[in-house]
């Protein structure tokens, strides 16, 4: 505990400081656009809400990431573990070939919710959830809607980039009211899996030993995926399918705070949020608003091999 209050401390003001600064770097370089009557609008306007909402985003998916692999016991699951990547792209992908970029958002989040929906009805259909089951299933409806989607961007004709974009993940259209609506999700839902994480805690143990604990395996498996659906259908129709993120970040958290999933569930936030910012900065700034999910994984991929390394190395 000594060292952990230090640390969320300093992570709390890095976040700030990177909020800060992001918002007043872009193509043109560090400061103000112009003097122009311009230059509130775009710093105000467009890259503060951009900065928020990466923030948030990238808040929501790590936290998410944080709970998965801790419900599941398995360091490689992330927040699309169980098919609301492929359920968003499916939804999207849907209102750009037949209703128009207007419809996107709101497509992308149903599809994110009905693969979930369709997962639990399935792996939770006795009432009991099987965490093998459960893992099963996501793949399966992943796949599935994968295979949908691809079929739609084999019919799309013009409007095949809009999707493969949207695929990559991106900031790009986002308004002051995502960067709110992605806050209003992420305190409610984060402050859940965050009081959940005395219940990861005893579920990493094992169900016999969370049950001598008094922890009721089944309702803290509805809990914590109820939150991880909210924060990932919101992430996902807000910037589209951005990886690692909800990946890598638990993993950098444990290496700094431990195994306490009271305390990684709430650096995640910051962890990720951070992460996903500079991501983002880098993004529009030096590579002519390349899709985000591009950085991540040119950021996420190496450093997950070196974990993966280090791991061999430690047995």
């Amino acid at each position: 505990m000594t060292r952990t209050i230090p640390i969320l401390v300093g992570l709390a003001v890095t976040a700030i400081l990177t909020i800060v600064l992001c918002i007043f770097i872009g193509p043109a370089g560090f400061g103000i656009p112009s003097l122009g009557p311009g230059a509130a609008d775009i710093v105000g306007g467009i890259r503060l809400p951009r900065v928020l909402a990466a923030f948030f985003v990238g808040g929501s998916l790590a936290v998410a990431g944080a709970a998965m692999q801790a419900l599941f016991r398995n360091p490689m699951a992330d927040p699309y573990i169980l098919g609301t990547s492929s359920g968003g792209a499916l939804g999207a992908s849907l209102a750009i070939v037949f209703l128009g970029g207007f419809f996107v958002p709101v497509f992308a989040w149903i599809g994110a919710v009905l693969a979930i929906l369709i997962v639990w009805s399935i792996a939770g259909r006795r009432g009991v959830i099987s965490v093998e089951t459960l893992l099963l299933t996501g793949i399966a409806v992943s796949f599935f809607f994968s295979a949908l989607v691809s079929f739609l961007i084999a019919i799309a004709g013009q409007n095949v980039h809009q999707i493969i974009f949207w695929l990559m993940g991106g900031l790009w259209n986002v308004s002051p009211s995502d960067a709110i609506l992605s806050a209003c999700i992420l305190v409610p839902a984060g402050a859940l899996l965050f009081f959940m994480g005395r219940d990861l805690n005893a579920l990493s143990l094992g169900e016999e030993t969370a049950a001598h604990l008094g922890i009721d395996a089944t309702r803290a498996r509805w809990a914590v995926l109820g939150g991880c659906t909210i924060l990932v259908a919101s992430a996902v129709s807000i910037a589209g399918a951005i990886g690692f993120i909800g990946l890598i970040t638990p993993h950098i958290v444990r290496i700094l705070l431990g195994p306490d999933n009271r305390v990684v569930i709430l650096a995640s936030i910051l962890v990720g949020g951070i992460i996903l910012v500079i991501s983002d900065t880098l993004a529009r700034t030096f590579f002519s608003d390349l899709p985000v999910g591009i950085i991540t994984a040119f950021i996420g991929a190496p450093f997950f091999i070196w974990l993966i390394y280090q791991r061999g190395d430690s047995r």
